[in-house]
């Protein structure tokens, strides 16, 4: 099972999104666990993930956490802001998968 953790502000602007990931992940039959949580808990979750999100209002961490994802062999990617204002977990879930291809 991959672990895709998303990463917000406060780790609740990002529920919506995960639920709707969760709802492509069942239709794609992908075996994910989904989570989100808030930027002050990331040093908490780089043994508990396979791959990091960062939604659009922390986007100003993304060098910061790329940096520490390459050393450790995690990827960490921007999510589309688009795909994020949509809710499109269809999208978002696909953008998960796919850096879990090229890892």
């Amino acid at each position: 099972m991959k672990r895709i953790t998303l990463i917000c502000a406060a780790g609740m602007s990002t529920s919506l999104l995960v639920t709707k990931m969760n709802a492509a992940a069942i239709k794609q039959g992908a075996m994910v666990k989904i989570i989100a949580i808030g930027e002050a808990e990331l040093k908490n979750y780089w043994g508990e993930t396979d791959v990091f999100l960062l939604g659009p209002q922390v986007r100003y961490l993304l060098n910061r956490v790329k940096a520490e994802g390459e050393e450790k062999g995690i990827p960490v990617e921007l999510i589309n802001s688009i795909d994020y204002g949509l809710m499109n977990g269809e999208k978002v879930l696909n953008q998960a998968l796919n850096l879990l291809k090229d890892k």
